[in-house]
């Protein structure tokens, strides 16, 4: 892909991303520019890819056709307004910026720019992530699909409207710790009947994995149904999950979160 990547905030999520165009053979390291607060992090993120590196934030936007913001919310617009004079309106500017609207970002680098902004989850890191997109008007639809094509190198794009995002936060960005937990659970228990740690942790993984690929072809339900023999271990157990409320708790875990997502959306708003 004949695109130059520029990358504001050198930090683990840029790093993914970073791995994954050049892991995948989308665009040569030459291509690639980072800027960051932190020297010693450019100068690993240069041993590491290859990828160019600069002090200055504006060197990036000259040097790239396509700019990530990998930074806070909170030092979001001191960035935005540092590279305004210098982003033009061929460029395609890409926020990860949680809770920072495409409206905010365009009063201050003007609304005849082509921003994108996107949600990706902590599963990016291994190229299984789960990303919401969405765009303002200034984007042609292959600019559109030449900005998927290259995040999708990391998991799966959804396009979204942006009134969904939190939604999204709640229900992608936080459930992997929610997934994290259980997969801990499993384990502790498989230790508290018997089996090693090792042996227990390894078939955490094997069953949340295999689970992932059956429901891709089945209902959940009805493959639980399946598993259920009348008056068997299973349904047994399953009796204290819905007796303590485990359905109960995912549910109100995501909605809780999208809330609270909501809540900082707000004050992203606001600052």
């Amino acid at each position: 892909m004949n695109l130059r990547i520029g990358f504001i905030g050198g930090g683990n999520m840029a790093e993914a991303f970073i791995g994954a165009f050049v892991g995948e053979e989308l665009i040569l390291p030459s291509m690639v520019c980072v800027s960051d607060v932190n020297e010693s992090r450019l100068k690993e993120l240069q041993e590491k890819f290859g990828v160019k590196t600069f002090k200055r934030n504006v060197d990036v936007v000259l040097n790239s056709d396509v700019i990530f913001l990998a930074v806070k919310p909170q030092v979001l617009t001191s960035v935005l307004e540092e590279i305004k004079d210098t982003v033009t309106a061929a460029q395609i500017v890409v926020s990860m910026a949680a809770g920072y609207p495409i409206r905010k970002i365009e009063q201050v680098i003007g609304d005849d720019k082509k921003i994108v902004r996107i949600m990706p989850n902590i599963l990016v890191k291994v190229r299984k992530g789960v990303i919401a997109f969405c765009e303002n008007k200034r984007l042609l639809e292959e600019e559109v699909e030449r900005i998927k094509r290259l995040l999708e190198a990391t998991g799966k794009v959804y396009s979204l409207s942006e009134n969904l995002f939190d939604a999204f936060t709640g229900a992608a960005g936080s459930s992997p710790a929610f997934i994290f937990l259980l997969i801990e659970a499993l384990s502790d228990a498989g230790v508290r009947v018997g089996l090693s740690r090792e042996i227990s942790k390894e078939i955490a993984f094997q069953v949340l994995e295999g689970c992932a690929s059956m429901s891709r072809d089945e209902h959940p339900e009805v493959l639980k149904d399946k598993v259920s023999s009348p008056a068997g271990t299973t349904i047994e157990g399953l009796s204290v999950l819905e007796e303590k409320g485990a359905r109960f708790a995912f549910i109100e875990a995501v909605k809780r979160a999208t809330e609270r997502s909501k809540e900082i959306s707000k004050l992203v708003e606001e600052m």
